[in-house]
């Protein structure tokens, strides 16, 4: 297994329902580990970053109003296959569609404020890492990559 690097962030929703702290530990005990956290509020071009592909799909603006409405918080998750296995612990985009015990089926309100983001792609991960944080703001054993 290759050990990785991807990015989910803690939506509006979840961060009202104060449950950051389960959905790190979510996270670290399935060995996916934090290397990198910040708390921030997002812009519309952020947003436009996260979710261009979306851009013109009819809940896009819907989608936008609600990821700037509050601050999130980014995290970078360090593990191995860790992509896959983040994905697979958020769920389905669609709550309804998830599994038990997943992170939208416990926190989700709807398909559009479903609680977390999680790269989809290595090629994801990494643009969108890159995007949030500095070289000097990720740690991993406490030593800046």
């Amino acid at each position: 297994m290759i050990l990785e690097y991807t990015l989910s962030i803690i939506k509006p929703n979840a961060i009202s329902k104060h449950v950051i702290g389960d959905i790190i530990k979510r996270f670290e005990n399935n060995e996916l580990f934090v290397v990198g956290l910040k708390m921030m509020k997002l812009n519309f071009h952020q947003v436009l970053f996260i979710y261009n592909e979306h851009k013109d799909k009819l809940f896009f603006n819907d989608l936008l109003k609600f990821m700037i409405s509050n601050p999130v918080v980014l995290l970078i998750l360090e593990g191995y296959d860790a992509i896959n296995r983040n994905r697979l612990i958020i769920g389905h985009t669609n709550p309804v569609y998830s599994a038990i015990g997943t992170i939208r089926k416990d926190y989700a309100d709807s398909i559009t404020e479903n609680a977390i983001h999680g790269s989809a792609s290595k090629e994801a991960a990494n643009r969108e890492i890159y995007y949030f944080f500095k070289q000097d703001e990720i740690y991993k054993n406490n030593i800046s990559i």
